[in-house]
């Protein structure tokens, strides 16, 4: 039996990448509100703001044990070359560091560590998610180059029409999927980047709601149920 949209629905909250995109959304649309109304409905802004806040944290939350995930891929999975191999290891090398320190980051917000190490946990946190994401999407440029690249030798080879659909369809696929990827990683670049070297157009309300927007967006493209 195949699923319709409330079986996807269901498939896709119940992935832990699921929920967070989730309340990632909500996180940055009650930023986007709390700025929209801030001059002009000071309470709602107020209410908007706790609600960005309790996102944020439970995100937080739900991201336990993820400083592992970069451990295990490159365990399992580092590459199929070695430059490849090498940019993994920056890549999730960065995004472990980013995964680790977030849970310190957690624990002082909501005050089981001291508050004033907050500071200090978010800018670590910070520069590796924005070192690893580089290098995630150096990774998925090759890959698209690559995949590219297949593409033209598909359509210029004499194997049967069938065949060659097939083919381009799947690649076709994760071409998009990396594009998604590379949008996502761009916008938590931005995100990183604002908390890392402050500036007027990173730090900017409406950069960050949009960038956090799109950053979760493509997430529920990526993970999905098919």
């Amino acid at each position: 039996m195949s699923l319709d949209t409330v079986d996807r629905l269901v498939v896709f909250l119940a992935k832990r990448d699921g929920i967070d995109k989730l309340v990632k959304t909500f996180q940055y649309v009650a930023k986007l509100a709390c700025w929209q109304v801030e001059a002009t409905r000071p309470e709602a802004a107020e209410r908007f703001k706790k609600w960005e806040v309790a996102s944020g944290l439970s995100r937080k939350a739900f991201r336990t044990g993820r400083s592992l995930t970069g451990f295990n891929a490159l365990r399992r999975n580092p590459g199929a070359t070695p430059v490849i191999r090498f940019l993994a290891v920056l890549a999730n090398s960065g995004e472990m560091v980013y995964f680790f320190f977030d849970h310190f980051l957690w624990l002082s917000r909501i005050g089981t560590l001291d508050p004033k190490i907050a500071k200090k946990m978010s800018f670590i946190s910070a520069f590796g998610e924005s070192f690893g994401y580089v290098f995630f999407i150096i990774i998925d440029c090759i890959f698209i180059r690559q995949r590219l690249r297949s593409l033209k030798r598909l359509r210029t080879n004499n194997e049967p029409k069938e065949e060659v659909s097939g083919k381009v369809s799947e690649i076709q696929g994760d071409i998009v999927m990396r594009m998604m990827g590379i949008s996502a990683n761009v916008a938590d670049l931005i995100i990183a980047l604002a908390e890392i070297q402050p500036n007027p157009f990173c730090n900017h309300t409406v950069t960050l709601g949009i960038s956090g927007l799109v950053s979760a967006w493509a997430g529920w493209y990526r993970n999905w149920p098919s």
